[in-house]
């Protein structure tokens, strides 16, 4: 491994990686039709899952291929995929340095992850890897702000964000400007939902959040209540009553540029 990781993704997702596997939501089942209809894959193709954490993102490619590489710099976080995916293929390396044959793979996906790495020498390892024809796959699920609730716990998050990097800042576009390894195909936006009770869909998953999960045991707590005391006042739910948390998943595909 050779970049440096976030010291948010770190810390943070060091000592929440079974918490992460918990509580982050899962991804919308219209996925997978993007998978096949956008990225093409099918079950021949052979798939990178860059950024895999804990697995989350590993039932929709399975639904596909079983030729899945999994790629995650974060022991606790490969612990907590090999726990819920033992069968699936594994590596633990940094972006920048993929040890992958070149023209290995028919797709590069990062689900909730590219944001992390989203620099020239990241760009140009996943452009390797990939065949002629290959794809690179973003995709997000991002809080839906537009319920009222929903935007008043973002606003109360954002002062913590510091330098982490994150989807909503758009800055991790910033990598596909003046380069000719990737040009944008498309993009698709899928609604869900998160449904459960407030305490594990919107406290605890709050919590497994990269830079707060990194704030000390006794900071974490105060605000876990300050989420909760926040739902009920819109809401009037009670951290053990069922809620759905709304989010829009947004999927990206990007097709590779051969060099001449």
């Amino acid at each position: 491994m050779t970049q440096s990781l976030h010291l948010a993704a770190q810390t943070g997702f060091s000592s929440a990686a079974e918490l992460y596997q918990s509580v982050r939501p899962s991804y919308p089942p219209q996925v997978i039709d993007w998978l096949r209809q956008q990225l093409q894959l099918s079950e021949r193709s052979q798939v990178i899952d860059l950024g895999a954490g804990t697995g989350k993102f590993l039932p929709y490619l399975q639904a596909i291929t079983e030729h899945i590489l999994a790629i995650e710099p974060i022991e606790a976080m490969l612990a907590q995929l090999h726990q819920a995916y033992p069968t699936v293929k594994t590596l633990q390396a940094c972006s920048d340095a993929l040890p992958v044959f070149p023209h290995f793979a028919e797709a590069v996906i990062c689900a909730q992850a590219f944001h992390w790495f989203a620099n020239i020498d990241s760009l140009t390892q996943m452009h390797r890897v990939l065949k002629p024809s290959g794809h690179l796959g973003l995709i997000w699920n991002q809080r839906d702000t537009q319920v009222d609730w929903v935007k008043a716990l973002d606003d109360l998050i954002q002062p913590l964000e510091g330098d982490t990097p994150r989807y909503h800042t758009q800055q991790w576009q910033n990598v596909f400007q003046q380069q000719s390894l990737f040009q944008l195909e498309n993009v698709q936006t899928f609604p869900q939902q998160h449904i459960g009770t407030v305490e594990q869909v919107v406290s605890k998953r709050l919590l497994s959040t990269s830079f707060i999960a990194a704030l000390p045991k006794a900071q974490q707590q105060q605000l876990k209540m300050q989420f909760e005391q926040l739902v009920f006042a819109y809401t009037q739910k009670q951290p053990q009553d069922e809620i759905a948390f709304p989010y829009i998943t947004i999927a990206y595909d990007f097709k590779k540029i051969n060099q001449k």
